[in-house]
């Protein structure tokens, strides 16, 4: 039996939504939700004289899939994960990361270059860290924000691990409501990448009591 034009069309058309990768025929047809997007800011920027240290490259931070996303989490429990459903990131919680670190390293003045990729074949020192927390969770006394982070610098001449450490942030919201968790996240992440903006320099030979 032949279709009509307009359903043989309509048919065909829910047919193709089905078979896009990683998306099923409902959602291609409804479409995502619209969400605002958010970016998070560096610390303050810290001046440390001129270049003395050549290239460092900040790798894109490692993390569990459940964070390897744009969505903003928040943990009711420590066995439960959900999404703000209004809000995400700009990026990825990676991706993220990583562009604070090479904004506010960069801003420092101490290498020749901060990126994200070597400019040859591979850079003088590397930043490669793994993120444990960037999320919001219910706690007794209320919604905290937790950012945890461990990291290691690497020497690329030397092959070897210079020096490795742990950084924390717990900043409290007012409420789980995005207008109160963004500025939340945001004052998190300014004492997380400063902190590790400190140690960084320390590692690479660079006395933060010199920087201004």
């Amino acid at each position: 039996m032949r279709l009509p034009p307009t359903r043989l069309i309509r048919a065909l058309a829910v047919a193709a939504m089905a078979a896009l990768p990683g998306c099923g025929a409902l959602s291609a047809l409804q479409g995502e939700p619209e969400r605002d997007l958010f970016e998070l800011r560096p610390p303050a920027a810290l001046t440390c004289g001129p270049a003395r240290i050549g290239e460092l490259v900040v790798e894109p931070p490692k993390t569990r899939g459940t964070l390897d996303s744009n969505r903003i989490m928040i943990r009711p429990s420590v066995l439960q994960t959900q999404y703000l459903p209004d809000a995400e990131w700009g990026d990825t919680v990676p991706l993220t990361l990583q562009r604070l670190l090479v904004e506010s390293l960069g801003a420092t003045g101490s290498f020749r270059h901060v990126g994200r990729a070597p400019l040859g074949l591979s850079g003088d020192y590397a930043l490669i860290s793994d993120i444990r927390d960037f999320n919001a969770e219910m706690a007794d006394g209320g919604v905290v924000i937790r950012l945890t982070v461990d990291a290691q610098m690497v020497s690329e001449m030397e092959a070897n691990v210079v020096s490795r450490a742990s950084f924390s942030a717990t900043v409290p919201a007012a409420s789980t409501r995005t207008a109160d968790l963004i500025p939340a996240f945001d004052a998190g992440a300014r004492q997380l990448v400063g902190q590790m903006r400190g140690w960084a320099l320390t590692a690479s030979g660079v006395a933060p009591s010199s920087c201004r």
